[in-house]
């Protein structure tokens, strides 16, 4: 995992491109504000921000196990989870996406769309919405003997709405339904599963989320989701991510702290279980090359 992420992290140091800057942080010359995010995603929540027309993104995104452990396994260095991502504008209003994640070798496929851009003196906020499908590969039906592909989906539907505060300061808004086909069990003081299962398969979050610039070519984000409709016995927690981006010529680099290791939309919203409380934290990254 050392050489993966060394791999990673070298061609920050050679390439150079134009500065994505230029791009980000501007105002359109129609009014419309632009990159209120200077990145597709906040930490873990989609942004605002839509890739632009016929551009393609490579996304590398790493979670590392938690730091609890200390140096038994290298502050969670010996074991990660990493996600695979295209994103390509089909336009400047619509970005399509496709993942394949480690976790739960999850694949997924997602669409964003913008409804309308904020403007220097007009509509105050951006309003975009995004909505993707995942697969759940691992289940197997040696496992799950009646198991049907239907068993293996779940979607999710968010609006997202984001105000460029100042030059430095972005906030967004994004309140999220998703649903599982398959949810997992709950289990009682004794490990037994819980029957019927408590939790709705239909399921509400309110996400928060925001950047602060700090510099030039970097900034602080945070994203957090409040359940709304968690079952009480679930062990289940809300996901709550910190870090920093940092802008490199042709790529933007994502290093944060966060409690879910998932990185599926579904995935950090339903099923996240680290308590930061506890250290139960990983250490991850998202790495964006723009094409």
């Amino acid at each position: 995992m050392n050489k993966l992420f060394i791999a990673l992290f070298f061609p920050l140091c050679l390439f150079a491109q134009d500065d994505l800057l230029k791009e980000i942080d501007a105002k359109k010359n129609d009014g419309e504000v632009s990159a209120a995010f200077k990145s597709i995603k906040i930490v873990n929540f989609e942004s605002t921000k839509l890739v632009g027309k016929r551009d393609l993104y490579f996304i590398v995104s790493h979670r590392f196990d938690y730091i609890k452990h200390g140096f038994d396994d290298f502050f969670g260095m010996d074991d990660a989870v990493t996600q695979i991502k295209f994103a390509y504008g089909l336009s400047d209003r619509i970005t399509v996406q496709a993942a394949r994640s480690g976790f739960q070798k999850t694949y997924d496929v997602g669409v964003k769309y913008l409804f309308i851009n904020q403007k220097t003196d007009g509509f105050p906020v951006t309003i975009a919405g995004f909505g993707s499908v995942a697969i759940n590969s691992e289940m197997k039906k040696v496992n799950f003997p009646s198991l049907q592909f239907a068993d293996r989906l779940s979607f999710v539907t968010q609006l997202l709405i984001s105000r460029k505060v100042s030059d430095r300061l972005s906030l967004e808004l994004m309140p999220t339904f998703f649903h599982e086909n398959t949810v997992s069990d709950i289990l009682d003081e004794n490990n037994v599963a819980i029957v019927p299962n408590p939790q709705d398969k239909s399921q509400f979050v309110i996400g928060v989320g925001g950047r602060y610039k700090l510099g030039k070519r970097w900034s602080l984000n945070m994203d957090y989701g409040a359940h709304l409709n968690r079952a009480s016995q679930s062990i289940y927690k809300n996901p709550l991510s910190i870090g920093v981006d940092i802008e490199t010529g042709g790529h933007v680099f994502q290093l944060h702290f966060t409690n879910a290791r998932a990185m599926h939309e579904s995935g950090f919203l339903g099923q996240t279980t680290g308590d930061w409380s506890k250290s139960e934290i990983s250490f991850g990254f998202n790495l964006v090359r723009v094409f």
